[in-house]
């Protein structure tokens, strides 16, 4: 007599059913996409808007700062401070920029066609199952007449004998 044994499943088994989950493989998916439109709206803000904003000043956002502490001097083989305390609000002004219109292009191009296009849908939904009640009410009332008629019948039959 062989006695069965369950097997617990493995660590393997367990790790291919997490990636198969959809969560994981949307989100997957979610990232890279990601990544690709991050370069996309990088290039947009380095393409077009500084050069925009270099209209009134600078060409790179990056170049705006401030000194809190003088005199500001810089290492222009590194980039960075030799003296002086320098605030670089311009970085801050151009992270910004990238994020309003990150956002922007997110909420325009997917958020706000998506949102209309699950209310349509839900809407269409909504007219379906009312739709479907009146269907089953109409149903529902003939139903109620043959019933009345077959009784009517009957009672008519058993007057006539």
């Amino acid at each position: 007599m062989v006695s069965e044994q369950k097997k617990d499943p493995s660590v393997w088994d367990g790790f291919k059913a997490f990636l198969m989950r959809g969560n994981v493989v949307d989100l997957a998916v979610a990232v890279v996409i990601g990544a690709a439109f991050t370069n996309i709206v990088n290039s947009v803000v380095k393409g077009v808007i500084n050069p925009l904003v270099g209209a009134f000043g600078t060409k790179d956002l990056n170049q705006y700062s401030s000194c809190l502490k003088d005199p500001c001097r810089f290492d222009e083989a590194t980039g960075t401070a030799t003296s002086g305390i320098p605030i670089m609000w311009g970085t801050v002004l151009s992270a910004t920029l990238t994020f309003v219109i990150t956002a922007a292009v997110v909420y325009f191009l997917m958020v706000l066609p998506m949102s209309k296009y699950l209310a349509k849908q839900a809407a269409r939904q909504k007219a379906k199952e009312g739709t479907q009640e009146v269907i089953e009410v109409s149903e529902l009332e003939v139903l109620k007449e043959i019933r009345d008629a077959l009784v009517a019948q009957r009672g008519s039959g058993h007057n006539e004998q």
